[in-house]
Formats: structure tokens, sequence, C-alpha cells
């Protein structure tokens, strides 16, 4: 039976955050004490950290925990990285570490960044002739330029700024719409307020030029604004991360696979996620979960990073796998392009604690070199992942670091999981499978234990 209130609450923001908890543990569950209890026991020990956590979101009323692992290990450009991960999967930070580990011997990670432009635009409704709008906007570009310099003279001295300024007609959309889009390089901030501010101030000189020109009619003299937004969207601002090596210095792999099988094996999984969005949408996945850890323990927007990663894995019209291999002269190339809007100054990056050491673990990289670190990583991941496809099978290595989630859910004691993992070092790890081997031991004597 349902225990939600009958009635919505009036200025529940208003409330303080024992007040929020309060009202929601009487209204929701069944056991508040408990609840509350729960709730709390998850705030921060240090006030003045908690209310920075606090001011991240509205109606915060706890603290949600993620682990935070590290990949050590992880050579890029011939430096190496101890890489921090925040994510929940069991397997991901070990695969990542594992790839690292692979290709450490092999000359790393390579990895360079392509460009670093940012997009926005101001969508309006213009219904007069398109050629007048057209000779108007050389005028139009310079008098926005020069309302909105005031918002960008900061970044203008660190070497970033406006680069570039469009007029688009799209009467596809419909009569009389038509796009400014701009370019910004932000160097190391994300600098997705900045571009908003921007944005803002160009929207309100187009009114305000378009408006005074006298010798044009009423209709002509009238502009709606839709609105002025950044795009997530950046082709542009893209880094290539690759790893390549011999063929025959692969190695060899489990279940009796040589290099050159591997290798051929590997190469046309890429090309199946190529060409198959159904295997490409898992492929992306797993980049993704090497990207976003990464991502989310250096204070970024992991949103925005993937829907930008999707939209370009699918720029020529079909969604298509990020990674690509080849074979060329007995040599395996393995790499990736991909869209990364980062930053490692302002926003989360200075506020939250954890953000701060993350960069810190990094050696407080720029922009363009975390970029250069997150996408290695991704391809790392992608890397562990289709080597365990095409040799083992992706369950064998998954289950058996998911194994802890399963001990850990069937409450079984420090004695009980050295026995179950003796057990399973050899076996295919099941839910049901350890289940039953742990009921097994139950029953035997308190003296009992399986050798690993």
């Amino acid at each position: 039976m349902s225990t939600a209130p009958k009635q919505p609450i009036a200025g529940f923001s208003k409330l303080s955050k024992v007040g929020k908890i309060k009202w929601i543990v009487e209204n929701f569950f069944r056991d508040p004490d408990t609840v509350m209890r729960e709730l709390t026991s998850y705030w921060h020990h240090n006030e003045d950290q908690q209310k920075v956590l606090d001011g991240f979101s509205e109606n915060t009323i706890s603290n949600y925990l993620l682990p935070y692992g590290v990949a050590p290990n992880v050579l890029i450009n011939g430096q190496y990285y101890c890489v921090p991960m925040v994510i929940e999967e069991s397997s991901v930070v070990a695969a990542a570490s594992a790839a690292a580990k692979f290709w450490m011997d092999r000359g790393g990670f390579q990895a360079r960044v392509i460009g670093m432009i940012k997009k926005g635009q101001v969508h309006f409704l213009w219904r007069g002739p398109r050629e007048k709008l057209e000779a108007l906007f050389p005028m139009l570009e310079q008098a926005m330029r020069r309302d909105a310099a005031v918002h960008l003279a900061n970044m203008e001295k660190r070497g970033g700024g406006l680069v570039g300024v469009r007029l688009r007609t799209l009467p596809e959309v419909e009569a009389g719409y038509y796009q400014i889009d701009i370019d910004m390089e932000t160097c190391d901030s994300m600098g997705a307020n900045l571009i908003n501010t921007v944005l803002e101030s160009f929207a309100q000189t187009l009114t305000d030029v378009i408006s005074g020109q006298a010798d044009w009619s009423d209709e002509e003299r009238e502009v709606q604004v839709i609105m002025s937004i950044l795009s997530n969207y950046t082709p542009e601002c893209l880094v290539r991360a690759e790893v390549s090596c011999p063929v025959n210095a692969l190695g060899s792999f489990p279940n009796g696979i040589d290099a050159r099988t591997f290798a051929e094996k590997f190469a046309l999984a890429v090309r199946i996620a190529r060409m198959d969005p159904y295997r490409a949408t898992t492929h992306n996945k797993g980049i993704f979960n090497g990207i976003d850890a990464v991502v989310i323990a250096t204070g970024n927007d992991f949103r925005a990073v993937e829907a930008c990663g999707h939209a370009y894995a699918a720029r020529d019209g079909q969604y298509r796998g990020l990674s690509e291999c080849r074979i060329e002269d007995e040599v395996f190339h393995f790499w990736m392009d991909i869209p990364l809007a980062l930053g490692t100054v302002g926003g989360l990056t200075a506020l939250h604690p954890m953000a701060r050491r993350s960069l810190e673990l990094l050696g407080n990289p720029t922009a363009e070199e975390l970029m250069q670190i997150v996408a290695s990583v991704g391809l790392a991941q992608n890397f562990a992942a289709l080597r365990s496809l095409v040799t083992t099978g992706i369950q064998q290595g998954h289950m058996k670091m998911h194994l802890q989630n399963i001990l850990h859910s069937l409450g079984a004691s420090d004695h009980e999981k050295v026995s179950v993992e003796g057990h399973f070092s050899d076996k295919v790890v099941t839910y049901q499978g350890v289940r039953e081997y742990l009921e097994w031991i139950r029953t035997q004597p308190a003296t009992f234990a399986v050798k690993p």
C-alpha cells in the first residue's frame, strides 16, 4: 500500500534540510526514524564542506556516494598518469587498468587535440526579405562584437574568445527562421556560462539594431528572438587517442588465440560496430564507461559529453561505433576521434573538493591535456571490452568482478567470501551458483573451509 501523502506540500524549498527530511520520511517511508538516521549519516562531517555540496543543487537532503577509484600506470604521450574514476560498475576500473598495463609495454597511448572550438546559437524569426538581412549582417556583427566585448575581455586575455560568427537561414524549419551561430575558444574553461552570456548579449544587440533601421518598414523592424543557448554538440572540439604495435607484439591470448587471429577478430569486431547500430550502442556505452568515470571525477558534465559523443557517432546519418581499427603493414592500429568539451578551471572543478583533488592527482592538467587523458581512458576501456569479447567472452571477467556485489547482497561473512572466491576461481560465476554454494557452506561444520 502506498505511503504517499494525500496532499501536496507548499513551500517545500523554504524548509530547512532537517524539515525537508522530516516531511519526506513521515510521508513516504514505513520506518521514518531509521530512514532519517540513514539519510543524515551520509552528511559530510565537515559542516563547511557540506554547505558547499548542498549549494550544487536544489532541495538537497543528503549525499549520494559513488566509489572513487584509480587506474594507475596509464601511459599517455610518454607520461604516466594515475587516473581517478568515479563509477559504480565493478569491472570498469579493473578493465581500464588492465588495458593500460597491456599497452604500457607497447608504447602506451598517443593522444592529440584536433580542435577546441565550442558553439552557440541565437534562434530568431524575422519576416523581411532575406537579402536585406544578409546585407545588414556585416554591420550587425560588428555591433554584436562591440557590445559583447565587456564579457569577452578576460577570456581574450587568456588567448580565447570569439572565433567566428555566421548568419544562417533555415526556411525549412519555418518561414523567416534564422540562426546566428558563434564559434568560441574558451581555453581551460568549459565555457558554458560565458557562451550563454555572449549569446544573450548578441540577441539584445540584434533586436536593438533591427528595430533601429529607420528606412525599414514596421514589419521589417520587428524581430522575435526564440532562444539564445550554447550547443552541446561540439564536433570541432575534438581529440584523437590511439595505440599501435606490430601484430606479433600483441602476444598470445586465452583459448589458444595467437596474435594474428586476435588482431583480425578484434578488427572485425570494430568494423561490425561501425556498421550495426545495435552493436554500436553497446560498443559506445563501453567507451563512455571509461570516459564518464573520469569526467565525473574531475567535476565535468558527463551528460553533455555523452550527448555530444552520441550525436557525433551519428554524424553521417547512421549511428556508428566511435573507435576504428586497421591492420596495415603488419602493424595493429586502434584509435578513436571523439569530441570532448571539458574544463579544468571554473564551475564544479573549482568548487567540489574531490574534483580539485582529482585534477591535482592528474598534475593539474590544462583542458587540452584532460581531453587527451579522458579520450585515452575511453579507448582503454573499449580495448579491454573487445579483448574479452573476442577471446574469453565478456561474462568471465565481468562476473568475477561482480562476485563481491553478489556476496554482499547475500550477506556473506569474510570467511565465507574467501571460501566462495576460492571455489569460483576457475568456474563461471552466476548469482544462483554463488547462492547455492553459499547455502551449502552454511550447512557445514564451523571449521569447514575451501582452499583457494
